[in-house]
């Protein structure tokens, strides 16, 4: 099936500014929004040298290959969907970064070492936020945060409540997001 034209977003900072990453069409994969990277960049700050990123359901890749711009020391993208990794091998090969082939839950189980930003973004539809914030908490860097998308579901007192304080919040559309760090 040819590509659509909107199966695509740019990268909207760094070494690859303007850059296009084309995309497959698969089943609940939501690319964050311009505005909302722009946002959570200027959160974590322009600059991301010597850290190392890790992008969960990583689906387009937006949020790792904006790191990879912004000049991460590494970046990996997990993604179970074969399609999607094919698309995101492609663009890995210009712009940098380790595609895995693997359910984000199960990747945290593997001996993948700590991250300093870990960005998870899980289809909706399927709450995988608990589980997937109880395990990136074992592969967090000390002063690492996590930058988590959920669609509303989760609240501040939830989130404190599993030992999370949140930095920065914002809403676009159903999606709302956040900035986390260990409380």
């Amino acid at each position: 099936m040819p590509q659509r034209p909107n199966n695509q977003v740019r990268i909207i900072g760094g070494t690859h500014r303007g850059r296009k990453l084309h995309f497959q069409a698969v089943h609940g994969l939501r690319p964050t929004p311009d505005r909302v990277r722009e946002t959570l960049f200027n959160w974590l700050g322009q600059r991301l040298h010597d850290l190392r990123c890790l992008d969960l359901f990583a689906g387009s890749g937006a949020l790792g290959f904006e790191a990879a711009s912004r000049g991460a020391a590494e970046v990996v993208l997990v993604e179970r969907d074969a399609r999607a990794c094919a698309a995101l091998e492609g663009n890995a090969a210009v712009l940098g970064g380790r595609v895995v082939r693997a359910d984000g839950l199960n990747y945290l189980n593997t001996e993948c070492g700590l991250f300093d930003v870990i960005f998870i973004d899980p289809p909706f539809a399927e709450g995988l936020w608990g589980r997937a914030l109880a395990l990136a908490a074992t592969r967090l860097a000390p002063e690492g945060k996590i930058y988590l998308e959920h669609d509303g579901s989760l609240s501040d007192g939830q989130l404190a409540a599993a030992g999370w304080q949140v930095l920065r919040e914002g809403r676009a559309g159903q999606s709302h997001f956040c900035l986390l760090e260990r409380a």
